[in-house]
């Protein structure tokens, strides 16, 4: 790589798998091993790279969405030992990596169905595992119990909004799925990242009135701004 040239975001995949009854809705989130470099010690959901075999044989090399579809039902088995059909999947979002940072990933999101899926990790990559409705786990990260990278945190606020599981996965299937590529600013406030649709999105004033897509991290904790 040279200077100035951004890192290739390596093409993944990651699912929100989520389970409960008429009043709760839960997901599933794993721990990442501390040793690991990208996100060490971190709470997400399961997933990870594409690989050339999700693109099947003979596949399209450029039908990158239904290799993510494959990529992302193998890491779950992988992961948790759940098993998923790629058709089961419904696409959330898009997360791409800012490009300053050294290891960049394109990530497309999918949530699905627990089904009574009975997680088991391998304790090594992934050391751990948790149910959680989404509002329980923000207040853990809030606590400081659970540290989320911003693509969990901002998704499961998203999720927050459900009352269960199958009004959840229903109206993400209506959805238009949202792609996120973040721009990072350091301010004395703390850190700004931006999407798409902010004012400050292409630079300038922070403060300037106008549209807000923007997650605050802070020492005193995150706050997601999403305003038209």
């Amino acid at each position: 790589m040279t200077r100035g040239t951004p890192t290739i975001a390596h093409p993944s995949a990651t699912v929100v798998l989520l389970r409960g009854g008429r009043r709760r809705c839960e997901a599933l989130l794993v721990h990442r091993n501390a040793r690991l470099d990208f996100h060490g010690g971190a709470w997400v959901f399961p997933g990870g790279r594409i690989d050339p075999g999700d693109f099947g044989e003979g596949g399209d090399p450029g039908d990158v969405l239904r290799a993510a579809r494959r990529a992302a039902v193998r890491e779950v088995r992988e992961e948790t030992g759940a098993t998923l059909s790629p058709e089961g999947l419904v696409l959330l979002s898009r997360w791409i990596t800012p490009e300053p940072l050294p290891k960049r990933f394109d990530t497309w999101f999918f949530a699905a169905a627990a089904d009574g899926a009975q997680v088991h990790v391998d304790g090594s990559e992934i050391d751990a595992f948790c149910w959680l409705p989404p509002a329980e786990a923000l207040q853990q990260q809030k606590n400081g119990q659970l540290t989320l990278p911003p693509p969990t945190y901002v998704t499961l606020l998203h999720l927050a909004e459900y009352r269960n599981a199958q009004d959840a996965l229903a109206d993400l299937a209506r959805r238009h799925p949202e792609t996120f590529r973040p721009r990072v600013r350091a301010t004395a406030r703390g850190t700004c990242t931006l999407y798409e649709g902010d004012v400050a999105y292409e630079g300038g004033d922070l403060d300037r009135p106008g549209p807000r897509h923007r997650l605050w991290m802070s020492p005193s904790g995150w706050s997601y701004e999403h305003k038209r």
